[in-house]
């Protein structure tokens, strides 16, 4: 798992889910799956079928809340599980990634709730 490509994604993600326009969040999304499924982790091959979801919630046209609130609440789990298992220097900012996607994932899911979305 490339170090500054773990930074930058934790970056981006600090700035809100609105600042990373689709086509930037797209090829990181890509780039995390492709990672992933050649890692022969199941746990990891689960984060990137989950990361596959995603892509596909957000580029289906009429996006659903809901649903991609439950997508990076669980991305947000999943990453927190693989944080768990990861190398000392990766434990950090795996954590803070699991932590702001499940953030994001509950802010988005409130929103929803409050707006009838």
């Amino acid at each position: 798992m490339p170090f500054d490509h773990l930074h930058a994604t934790v970056s981006a993600l600090k700035n809100g889910l609105t600042s990373l326009p689709l086509g930037s969040a797209m090829d990181n999304t890509e780039t995390w799956q492709q990672q992933f499924l050649q890692s022969g982790q199941p746990g990891l091959q689960d984060i990137a079928r989950e990361l596959g979801n995603l892509q596909s919630l957000l580029t289906s046209g009429a996006l659903d809340g809901a649903a991609i609130a439950n997508s990076l609440s669980m991305l947000g789990d999943q990453t927190g599980e693989a944080a768990a298992q990861a190398p000392d220097e990766l434990k950090k900012p795996l954590t803070e990634l699991a932590d702001l996607l499940r953030r994001h994932g509950g802010d988005l899911a409130a929103h929803n709730e409050r707006t009838g979305e």
